[in-house]
């Protein structure tokens, strides 16, 4: 028995999320550098909407980055990750409702299943599938950054820029991550 190369048949899904600017791509791509150290088959997906730095790279703030494969659904994942022992995915937020039965069943098949992700909208709203994924997940690591206005921790991203748009891509120029009291200070306001 060969453990190192030994695929366990006990899966599990574990979430990484918080608001933009906290860190939930690096830890992504921290858990895929220890699952690459112990010899899994690890696969890495985005949504092909997301174009923000590279389209076959999942890349974080810091600039650390993994090549992936950028897909248009939530199905196309069963097929693509059939031979892998670990199913990470980034962006998670962007993706179909139907992303929690694959995750269950992915799981359910044996496999480590990693989802990072915005748990939250710009408007303070459960974003996507992500509320769903942690209801059903066996870990939840809910990562934060520090609001841009007082320093302490952050709640919400902060849409920045104008736009009605639910998804809107972007990065510092667009978003800034604010904790509760500046996110409704601000809100209120306008």
């Amino acid at each position: 028995m060969n453990a190192t190369h030994q695929k366990t048949s006990k899966g599990t899904i574990e979430v990484i999320c918080g608001s933009m600017f906290s860190g939930k791509t690096e830890e992504l791509l921290r858990r895929i550098h220890r699952c690459v150290l112990a010899h899994l088959r690890v696969e890495l997906f985005k949504p092909d909407t997301d174009q923000r730095y590279k389209p076959d790279a999942v890349v974080s703030h810091m600039g650390r980055e993994l090549p992936c494969q950028s897909v248009s659904s939530s199905s196309a994942l069963t097929l693509l990750a059939s031979a892998a022992d670990v199913v990470a995915i980034d962006e998670a937020q962007f993706f179909d409702l139907e992303l929690v039965s694959v995750c269950q069943n992915l799981a359910n098949a044996g496999k480590r299943v990693i989802i990072a992700g915005l748990d939250m909208d710009s408007n303070a709203q459960p974003f996507g599938p992500i509320p769903q994924l942690m209801a059903v997940a066996d870990q939840v690591s809910k990562v934060q950054a520090i609001c841009a206005n007082c320093g302490d921790l952050a709640y919400v991203s902060y849409r920045i820029s104008k736009s009605d748009s639910l998804v809107y891509l972007g990065e510092k120029k667009e978003y800034k991550p604010l904790c509760r009291s500046c996110y409704f200070s601000i809100s209120d306001a306008q």
